[in-house]
């Protein structure tokens, strides 16, 4: 690229690299200039090092603007409107016919009557043509000539035009001035150039400020900076707000997005073109008032989607109680990877319809039959930068399944536009039709939505499921189309079925290990006798006792010699071991506080923390988790009459009681199928008081029946103590000698 002509003379002023020079003197006998910054610092340079300097520029001198180069890229028609590109073309003809004899250039084109007397190339010169077409075009009327422009068209016109031909002659027949290059706007000198990016630097950091302060912060810069700067030739408002608007954009953006977009590092961007090259993770509260499962009471929910960049498929969803924890974006990431079963209820038309991989095949290999919704690994995570995304589980997580990491940049909701538009779809096009719909805002909700929720958690749960294999998946897409076909009609089980046939499908589906390897593991040694201690609680098997696990573990590296134990946050009433002889085996380690008869509510960290925070307070030091139970039920409401919980609970409790419900629920149907059975069952309210009273009355009952064995002992006389300590006591004859006694 051209970087045009650079003249040197003293007083020229340069910019390099943003910072502002003079040219005091030229040395050309030692190939040096002399430069002069704004301090009045000087400095010699060779003139080779200034020519090739990446960052120079000319200035003008002050009040004047500099020397602009015109665009030296070349036109085309498309530059010029309709009703131009028609008069040149008639222009076009008119020479095309002095040339040849034909309006359109050619004699298989004739029209009707060509060639016409006095232009036929058999009876006449070129010459003879020339002369006769420009004494045509000076008797044509006036106004006609003027709107074709032929009016100045004479014979040297015609001659100079004769040396361009197609497309390029119709370009040379157009009038000059409707391509004339934009002269720019004069007022904006470069004094005036430097004021509004000044401005603008200013007016990021502070709140949002009309474009009048914007101005009047405009002529304070050049009044003080360039104080003999004409205040007169500051470009109006209107002249400010048309440059903003053509340097910036439009001025509607929020501050702190605006901000976020002028610091972040916008880097290559990335072109999609196969399903699971980007997946795009969010949380969005669900706008539908539901009803938990213990209580009965309306409370809110949070959607968690995972949207395929590519094909637009919602590859896998969550519905969780008040908020999602790290474990539920985890067990997302999963789904993905995993086939979904067909449910009670769905249809053939909602089965594998996929090709390149029957639907039989696919359901040998997942080991039950399989929706019509994708599933494959993969390759990038897009997220937020919320707690659940950032956490040590999540990345972990994702490296176990060999994502890499794409965080989103942070308050810029373009990032994730697609999952951000499939929320709206769903709530428009599903959600609120729904009972209990709360509306975009407080502004928009109804009379009483709490009162209009009627469906549980499972029910909405299973609702969207079905929405989205038969409608979502089978919508026609408006404006996503592929490269390869951007103008035919595409739904997003289409676009998949096209990548299978393109690139084929990987039937890779995980086996149940995978749930296990995505929760939080820790890294303890095994106390014999009683297990192994997980934040604070120990937990124990029959497994432990073996021989095999008795001293260290063989592990090396930074957690040598330690065992690893995986804990699901939404239970803890269990945790998991793998078999180190028979890794796909996994051993189920339950509380050592749990009776033997009965089970207790499920509780998460929350409980434990407050549970060993009452037992700090109460200054409790006990020796084994059985002395826990007492106060983990009176945490969870155990020690109130059954007939009384509802009454007595708030509303805050009983959503808490119903979350920790829910969240034993999923995870026990996360966990996959062993030979020694699930970790827990999840029962019902009423069922579980009855286990909960039956659980403190079997260990009351132990409690009796152990002090029952025991016979009790005399309380000693009185006196007694007094007598053995007594030095003035005579002994008894029988009495043993005092070294004996000491002794």
């Amino acid at each position: 690229m051209s970087r045009g002509v650079l003249v040197l003379a003293p007083g020229v002023r340069l910019e390099l690299s943003g910072v502002r020079y003079t040219v005091e003197e030229l040395e050309p006998h030692l190939g040096r200039v002399v430069l002069a910054d704004a301090g009045g610092e000087r400095s010699r340079r060779s003139l080779r090092w200034l020519a090739n300097h990446p960052g120079i520029r000319a200035l003008a001198a002050p009040g004047r603007l500099a020397p602009a180069g015109g665009d030296r890229r070349g036109v085309v028609l498309s530059d010029l409107t309709p009703d131009q590109v028609r008069r040149a073309r008639i222009r076009a003809e008119h020479v095309l016919e002095t040339q040849s004899g034909f309006r359109a250039g050619r004699p298989e084109r004739a029209l009707p009557g060509e060639p016409r007397p006095g232009f036929d190339p058999v009876t006449t010169t070129l010459g003879e043509r020339r002369r006769a077409k420009a004494a045509e075009l000076r008797a044509m009327p006036a106004v006609e000539a003027e709107a074709l422009g032929l009016r100045f068209m004479s014979e040297r016109t015609l001659k100079r035009l004769a040396s361009s031909e197609g497309e390029d002659l119709v370009l040379a027949c157009a009038d000059g001035r409707w391509l004339r290059a934009g002269g720019g706007r004069p007022s904006i000198t470069p004094e005036i150039r430097e004021g509004i990016y000044a401005v603008r630097e200013e007016s990021l950091r502070r709140s949002r400020m009309t474009m009048a302060a914007r101005h009047r912060l405009l002529h304070q810069y050049v009044r003080e900076v360039f104080p003999d700067f004409p205040a007169e030739d500051v470009p109006c408002c209107k002249t400010l707000a048309a440059v903003w608007r053509e340097w910036f954009g439009p001025d509607g953006s929020r501050q702190r997005y605006v901000r976020t977009a002028e610091v972040a590092q916008a880097g290559r961007r990335v072109v999609v073109h196969r399903p699971g090259q980007v997946v795009a993770l969010d949380s969005t509260p669900l706008p539908v008032k539901v009803r938990e499962q213990v209580f009965g009471e309306p409370v809110s929910a949070v959607m968690s989607l995972a949207l395929d960049l590519y094909t637009h498929s919602i590859v896998a969803f969550r519905l969780t109680l008040v908020s999602d924890t790290s474990v539920d974006i985890a067990m997302l990431l999963r789904d993905v990877v995993m086939p979904l079963p067909m449910r009670e209820g769905w249809g053939e038309d909602m089965e594998w319809p996929y090709p390149g991989a029957p639907a039989t095949l696919v359901a040998q290999f997942a080991g039950h039959r399989v929706a019509a919704l994708p599933f494959f690994a993969p390759e990038t995570v897009t997220t937020d930068h919320g707690g659940p995304y950032k956490s040590h589980q999540i990345v972990a997580a994702e490296r176990a399944l060999g994502c890499t990491i794409l965080p989103a940049r942070t308050l810029r909701a373009h990032d994730k536009f697609a999952v951000e538009r499939a929320f709206s779809s769903i709530k428009t096009l599903l959600l609120e039709h729904l009972l209990g719909f709360t509306g975009t805002d407080v502004a928009d909700r109804g009379a009483d939505p709490e009162a209009d929720a009627v469906l549980t958690l499972a029910q909405v749960e299973h609702a969207v499921a079905t929405w989205v294999v038969k409608v979502w998946q089978n919508r026609e897409l408006g404006e996503y189309a592929p490269a390869w076909a951007p103008d035919g009609p595409h739904s997003p089980n289409s676009l998949f079925a096209a990548s299978t046939r393109q690139g084929g499908l990987d039937l890779e589906i995980p086996g149940p290990e995978l749930y296990y390897k995505l929760l939080r593991p820790h890294h303890v040694k095994i106390h014999a006798g009683r297990g192994v201690k997980i934040l604070g609680l120990f937990y124990y098997a029959d497994v432990l006792d073996e021989d095999r696990f008795h001293g260290p573990s063989s592990r090396g590296g930074r957690h040598k010699g330690k065992w690893v134990i995986r804990s699901d946050r939404r239970d803890r009433r269990t945790v998991f071991f793998q078999d180190p002889d028979d890794p796909e085996r996994w051993h189920v380690l339950r509380w050592t506080g749990l009776p033997p008869e009965g089970e207790v509510p499920a509780f998460s960290d929350i409980n434990v923390h407050a549970l060993l925070g009452e037992v700090r307070r109460a200054g409790l030091k006990p020796r084994s988790d059985e002395e826990l139970l007492p106060v983990l039920l009176d945490i969870l409401g155990s020690a109130i009459p059954v007939s009384q919980w509802p009454s007595q609970m708030g509303k805050r409790e009983k959503t808490a009681r119903s979350r920790r419900a829910a969240d034993a629920a999923q995870a026990a149907a996360d966990q996959p199928s062993t030979s020694e059975g699930p970790a827990a069952e999840v029962v019902a309210w009423p069922v579980e008081a009855a286990g909960i009273a039956k659980a403190v009355d079997a260990e009351r009952r132990r409690l009796r029946e152990v002090s029952s064995v025991r016979r009790p002992v005399p309380p000693p006389r009185l006196g007694d103590s007094l007598r053995r300590r007594n030095l003035f006591l005579i002994p008894p004859d029988d009495a043993p000698a005092p070294l004996e006694d000491h002794a």
